[in-house]
């Protein structure tokens, strides 16, 4: 009998240790996968907090609370600071100045108390009254018991010698150290405004208004400026002046008593204006003109202080309304002093509570004890930043004031705000302007409706068309042009938008306002052209029909769009002269009232949708695509036709993924820029009318964002708007989400 061993099983061992190393180099390379789809998962979430939380940290100065501490305290004994007039700081908060009624000016430290200069005024006279023109032009005017004034005006030259900064006061005399004559008895009242071409000075005397109007002329050697007298005359008041403010155009004169009537004078036409009440029942304590002269505050002894301003309304005389009205306790306002730069103002009420408020927000900023004696004087810095007081002792305090963004709040960003010089309340995006006596409007909700605008007319074009042309594509086209038209369709994705807002501005913008009726002809007969071209198709015979291969119809329609669209820009002339006498654009803004702007919400909705349809299509057709053919099949084999396939079945199914590609089709028109950038008129206006433009909040940013101060509130504020649009997409595409899921629930079955 042979013995035969057992063969050894070499090769299968081999090919075993083989397929085991592979499995494991496999099992590696999906490890390694999965990693690192992980690690590029969790980057992206990581860039989209880092970015929310960046946006956030940017805005949260916004919201700060005010702030103030004391840093010193001291007495001036150089001068008697009893009797003060006027009491203020120059643009650094490093020298203060305080007048007093004897003519002493004196200039010292602000922080220390340290004199730095002193000057006596030329008083031909004791002085009676006094008054400043504004705290920007601080020229001042004391009226004396011999029915003259004096114009003085202090002045601050800055100097750096070895590099350090010096800061030089004076007291100078724009117009003389020669008094003016303004009456023949002493001047109980006095307000002074000057101007580029003229002074104005109005007085009360003997208990009745009086004044004197200068033209200015400067010599043009020289530069000497003399005055030349303009006659006028101020009508009698039947009330007893206590306070007399003249407006920074010269126009009006606000005559206030104490029991808070006032009286309005028109200086040019020489008449009162309006008359009234400032308040029904207390007495006032302060009147004075907030920054820009336009807006008066109130204070009265029941602790308010109100804010007033002329409106004109079309046809109607104008009158002083009441606007808004600050309260924080029921103690009377001893003091009341403005901003130099905002909308904002300091308080000192009888209980000696300092209040900082700011009138555009209509917001209470800080409300703070000062301990010690009572407050006599406040004075706050040009920048706001500084407070300096002194008290019924004479002691003089300095305060550091952290207050840096008050003109933000909720109603400001997102509800109406009666403006100055406005007829009404409205929402109003005006971040900046020419002069330093603006009033920032930093209303979001017209950026938020240009937004939405935008992306409505956007998607009213773009929605029927990409996903109209998607199913077409995915269901009933033949693979062979399939091929060829979804990667067409798909590159116009990568066109840059910065091309297509250049065209659309450009030349679509004129285009549409030079052929207005055929682009709406076009509009209106491009479907009933594609109907009446399928029905005449229809009632071809059946071996013409036959001829053009399944999928192959919609190559017959280019000649049709092509016609109906020449045809329709041809005819623009005649049918602009049949219906609308020759000018739409004319018969739109006459005949309908219809305001009629060449870069529009058509214009843009025509061009961001255009960019808009490629990411819809793109989406739909790999979703209808993806519906498996055996749905399909079944339901055609169950007697169904293909249209009740594509209705019951394939859009069903698909409907998770066509309702994403609207959403992100969406998230990309809310959040264009240059489209609406250059081809709208930018104008940040609430009006749904197509013809009229907008401003988006992406828009907005990209124009505003280069000409901003780092770190001031315009800057934040566009921030702001950036996570309000952030917050906005990402609410978007959570319910996007969620409305996905369940439709996938919901038709994951079929």
């Amino acid at each position: 009998m042979k013995n035969t061993a057992p063969t050894s099983p070499v090769v299968p061992a081999a090919r075993s240790l083989h397929l085991e190393r592979l499995s494991g180099w496999r099992k590696a390379k999906d490890s390694l996968a999965n990693l690192v789809i992980s690690a590029g998962g969790m980057g992206v979430l990581m860039a989209i907090l880092l970015i929310f939380f960046y946006l956030f940290y940017e805005i949260m100065p916004l919201f700060k609370s005010a702030h103030i501490q004391p840093q010193s305290s001291y007495e001036l004994s150089a001068v008697d600071s009893s009797d003060s007039l006027f009491l203020a700081m120059e643009e650094q908060a490093e020298v203060a100045l305080m007048l007093n009624r004897a003519g002493q000016a004196q200039f010292f430290n602000a922080a220390t108390g340290a004199s730095v200069h002193q000057a006596q005024l030329p008083l031909t006279a004791a002085v009676t009254s006094w008054a400043l023109n504004s705290e920007q032009q601080p020229l001042q005017a004391l009226g004396m018991a011999n029915g003259q004034v004096l114009l003085a005006q202090p002045k601050y030259r800055i100097s750096y010698p070895d590099d350090q900064r010096v800061i030089t006061p004076s007291i100078e005399y724009p117009f003389g150290e020669q008094p003016l004559v303004i009456a023949d008895a002493p001047l109980t009242k006095v307000a002074v405004r000057d101007t580029e071409e003229q002074l104005l000075i109005v007085a009360v005397a003997k208990g009745k208004l009086t004044g004197r109007l200068f033209n200015k002329e400067e010599d043009f050697l020289s530069e000497e400026l003399t005055l030349e007298e303009q006659p006028f005359t101020i009508p009698e008041v039947d009330i007893v002046p206590q306070w007399l403010l003249l407006g920074p155009d010269q126009r009006w004169l606000y005559v206030v008593s104490q029991d808070g009537a006032y009286r309005v004078i028109n200086i040019r036409d020489e008449a009162v204006a309006a008359s009234g009440r400032l308040l029904e029942r207390g007495q006032l304590t302060q009147v004075r003109f907030l920054l820009g002269g336009i807006s008066l505050l109130a204070a009265d002894n029941r602790g308010e202080i109100s804010q007033w301003f002329m409106v004109r309304e079309d046809g109607k005389l104008p009158r002083l309304e009441k606007i808004r009205a600050f309260k924080a306790s029921d103690s009377a306002i001893e003091q009341l002093v403005v901003e130099h730069r905002r909308k904002g103002f300091i308080t000192i009420n009888q209980q000696q509570q300092l209040d900082v408020f700011y009138t555009t927000s209509g917001r209470q900023l800080l409300s703070e004890p000062v301990i010690g004696a009572a407050i006599s004087d406040i004075a706050v810095a040009p920048r706001a930043n500084r407070v300096l007081s002194r008290d019924t002792n004479g002691q003089f305090s300095y305060w550091q004031l952290e207050n840096e963004h008050p003109e933000v709040s909720w109603s400001v960003l997102w509800q109406k705000v009666w403006y100055e010089s406005y007829q009404e309340p409205d929402y109003i995006w005006q971040s900046s302007a020419s002069n330093n006596d603006f009033e920032p409007k930093y209303s979001f909700t017209p950026l938020a409706f240009g937004t939405l605008k935008a992306a409505f007319y956007a998607m009213l074009l773009a929605t029927p068309l990409a996903i109209g042309g998607a199913i077409y594509t995915a269901y009933f086209m033949t693979p062979a042009v399939r091929r060829k038209v979804k990667p067409l369709i798909e590159l116009m994705e990568a066109l840059p938008t910065v091309i297509l807002g250049f065209l659309a501005g450009l030349w679509l913008a004129p285009f549409f306002e030079r052929n207005l009726p055929g682009v709406f002809a076009i509009f209106m007969l491009f479907p009933l052209g594609i109907l009446l071209f399928g029905y005449l198709w229809s009632q071809l015979p059946s071996r013409i029909r036959l001829a053009v291969p399944d999928g192959w119809h919609a190559i017959l329609l280019i000649p049709v769009v092509i016609a109906i669209t020449w045809a329709c820009i041809a005819s623009s002339g005649l049918l602009e002269l049949w219906f609308f006498h020759g000018d739409m654009r004319a018969w739109l803004t006459h005949d309908l009232g219809i305001s009629f702007d060449q870069r529009n919400a058509m214009v843009v909705g025509v061009a961001m949708g255009f960019a808009v349809v490629p990411t819809i299509f793109s989406i739909t057709e790999d979703a209808v695509f993806s519906v498996p053919k055996s749905l399909s099949y079944g339901s055609l084999a169950l007697g169904a036709t293909p249209w009740q396939t594509l209705v019951g079945v394939v859009i069903p199914t698909a409907s998770p993924g066509i309702f994403s590609a609207l959403m992100i089709g969406m998230g990309r028109a809310v959040g264009e820029t240059m489209i609406v950038l250059m081809a709208t008129g930018n104008t940040p206006i609430m009006d749904a009318n197509i013809f009229e433009g907008m401003r988006t909040l992406a828009a907005n940013i990209a124009v505003e964002i280069g000409e901003t101060e780092v770190d001031s509130s315009h800057f934040r504020v566009l921030f702001l708007a950036a996570f309000v649009l952030f917050m906005f997409t990402f609410v978007v595409n959570t319910i996007a989400e969620i409305v996905r899921q369940r439709l996938r629930k919901k038709y994951g079955s079929l």
